[in-house]
This record gives C-alpha cells, sequence and structure tokens, in this order.
C-alpha cells in the first residue's frame, strides 16, 4: 500500500476508535496520564504496521490488540497504582498526622467524557460505567499485567478466550485458567460496594446538594450526616485511610484549611460516578484548586470518598484554572450536573 494512501486512509478509519482503547489503556494502567501516552504509541505503533493490516480482524480489534501490548511492554518496568486502602494497612486515627508520599504513583481517576462514559457518542462501542468505577480499576491494580489483560479483554470487551489466547500467545485453556485466577483475586480485594452504576436517583441528587452545601459551608454536623456507618475517605497522596462519619468528620475539621465559605465545589463526573472539583479562596479572594473528589453512593448516603490532590488533574480534565472571586456558592441546583 503507498505511504501516501497509508496516511490518508489510517487516520478516517482508526480515529473513531480513540475514546475507547484510552479507556482500556486506562484500566490497565490506572493512569490517565500513561493511558494517553500510550493510546498516541498505539497509534503509531498501528500507523506503522498499517499497510501490513489485512482485515482478518476489524480496525477496533486489530487496534485493541496493539493496545494491549502496548500496555503490556509498558507495565514490564511499571509497578501497580494503588489508592490508600490498597496498601495494606489498617484505617487511621484521625488524629494523627497526614503522612505524605508523593513518590507513590498512585492511582487516578478518568474524566467520563474522555472515555466516552457521558453517552454522548451513541455510535461507538465504548466502556459501560461500571468498567471505569473507580473500585473496580483499584482492584484491577492487584492483579498481574497478563491476568489484567485477560480479565479485560474476555470480561470487558468480551472477546473470546481463543481471541485472547492468539494475542497473548498463549493457549485457550492458559487463559481460561488465568480468567479463574483473576475473578478470584477480584474477589478478595474488591469493596462490597453496592452497585451505584444507575443513574443519580431524585432522592441522591438531593443528597449531593447536601454534600456541595455542607463542605461549602463548613458545617461540620451536615458533613458527618452524609456519610454511611461504613464510609470510607481516602486522599492520595496521604496514606491514611478513614472509616466511619465521627472518623471522616474528625479528619476534615482538623485537616481542612478552609473555613467557612471558603470553599467552591463544581461538579463534573469521574469514572461514570458523581464528583466534584474543590477550590479553596485564595490570597487575592480568587478561588484556586483544591482536590477532585470521586463518591459512591448507597442510598441517601455517601459510602466512599475519594479525594485527589493531584493539582495536574485540573488541567488534564479540562476544568477551570480558578474561579473569580465573585464566585457565587455552588450548592443551588449542583446536583442537576453531577
Amino acid at each position: 500500500m503507498a505511504e501516501n494512501q497509508v496516511s490518508e486512509d489510517f487516520p478516517k478509519l482508526a480515529d473513531p476508535f480513540r475514546r475507547e482503547l484510552l479507556a482500556h489503556c486506562y484500566r490497565m494502567l490506572g493512569s490517565v496520564h500513561d493511558a494517553e501516552d500510550l493510546v498516541q504509541e498505539t497509534y503509531l505503533r498501528a500507523w506503522r504496521a498499517y499497510d501490513r493490516f489485512e482485515g482478518r480482524s476489524s480496525m477496533r480489534t486489530w487496534l485493541h490488540r496493539i493496545a494491549t501490548n502496548t500496555c503490556l511492554d509498558a507495565l514490564e518496568s511499571r509497578g501497580r497504582r494503588p489508592l490508600p486502602t490498597g496498601l495494606g494497612a489498617p484505617s487511621t486515627d484521625p488524629v494523627d498526622d497526614l503522612v505524605e508520599q508523593r513518590e507513590v504513583p498512585w492511582l487516578e481517576p478518568v474524566p467520563d467524557a474522555m472515555v466516552g462514559a457521558d453517552g454522548a457518542d451513541p455510535a461507538a462501542i465504548v466502556t459501560s460505567r461500571e468498567s471505569i468505577r473507580l473500585a473496580f480499576v483499584a482492584a484491577l491494580q492487584h492483579l498481574p499485567p497478563r491476568q489484567r489483560a485477560v480479565l479485560l479483554l474476555c470480561e470487558v470487551l468480551k472477546w473470546k478466550a481463543a481471541e485472547a489466547a492468539d494475542l497473548l500467545g498463549t493457549t485457550t485453556a492458559s487463559v481460561n485458567s488465568a480468567l479463574q485466577r483473576a475473578r478470584a483475586q477480584l474477589g478478595k480485594v474488591a469493596p462490597s460496594e453496592s452497585g451505584t452504576s444507575e443513574p443519580v436517583s431524585a432522592e441522591q441528587r438531593e443528597l449531593l446538594d447536601r454534600y456541595v452545601t455542607a463542605f461549602e459551608k463548613k458545617d461540620m454536623k451536615a458533613i458527618v450526616g452524609l456519610f454511611t456507618e461504613e464510609a470510607v475517605w481516602e486522599m492520595p497522596p496521604f496514606t491514611g485511610w478513614y472509616q466511619g462519619p465521627e472518623s471522616i468528620g474528625t479528619l476534615i475539621d482538623l485537616n481542612c484549611p478552609a473555613g467557612p465559605d471558603e470553599l467552591r465545589l463544581i461538579p463534573t463526573a469521574l469514572n461514570g460516578q458523581p464528583a466534584f472539583a474543590m477550590y479553596m479562596r485564595g490570597e487575592d479572594g480568587r478561588f484556586l484548586p483544591f482536590s477532585t473528589m470521586v463518591l459512591s453512593l448507597e442510598g441517601d448516603r455517601v459510602s466512599h470518598v475519594a479525594a485527589f490532590f493531584d493539582l495536574s488533574l485540573f488541567e488534564t480534565f479540562g476544568l477551570p484554572d480558578h474561579l473569580p472571586a465573585s464566585t457565587a456558592p455552588a450548592h443551588a441546583g449542583a446536583a442537576e450536573h453531577a
């Protein structure tokens, strides 16, 4: 195939799969930044090999083969990306000093819009919200890379075991064995969350409004009342994790530097879950990036919060780099956008 024909045909045929490839690489790596780099590497490898693409499989399948191998190559030199709950330590006393470890390659969240989980592109077969939920991606990090690949190929992408075996250069029996081990390991480490991938109910929209109001007012009694009895709060790059409403409330009361009316929460959607970008008032009165928060809901309470203090995520996610000093409290109608 002539090189100019390759350069003309390839982008038109391959670009529609970019978001689902990003979702696949994100599940494999647990990092939106790494996933973006590996999608670029996938397209570079695919473009170089396109003149040898004979159409024996679909373009989607061919690109996922390349992406999977690209991820496996990358994982040879990288460790898993945990959340604090995945480090194996017991829950932390909220009065203890915070321990920060920025050198740990922490798990990162991903915006729904970047991986096609926002429903904006119904023509593409993209990830379901369940397959990018933070708990699922965190659990995947406990699997060896090839088991992780087998599970995602067979369970999420719905490949046959023989197809996965062909990609990985192994036997169907080996794939089935790896899949069984991966399921068993996932059963041990995956949290027992009630599924909240369904659309947010009216009751939960009201909960999200209360969540915003409580944090913007720093109403500690209201904050404590938001959480289930077994709720978990974690916040990489800090290594501790905290369980129970009173523990979470004490943590926030002692460590959140903002006072009443010094925070603003902007609703967004990360990992197929309700989420907020939190801004804190600076010395000049403007509200500056503080954290991104991914919530799990259980009925009319919050069961889990992962608050990420990596400020580079704001730019990656296309969030404002500041909010004007005149920004009004966001709690009025916040849940409509969450």
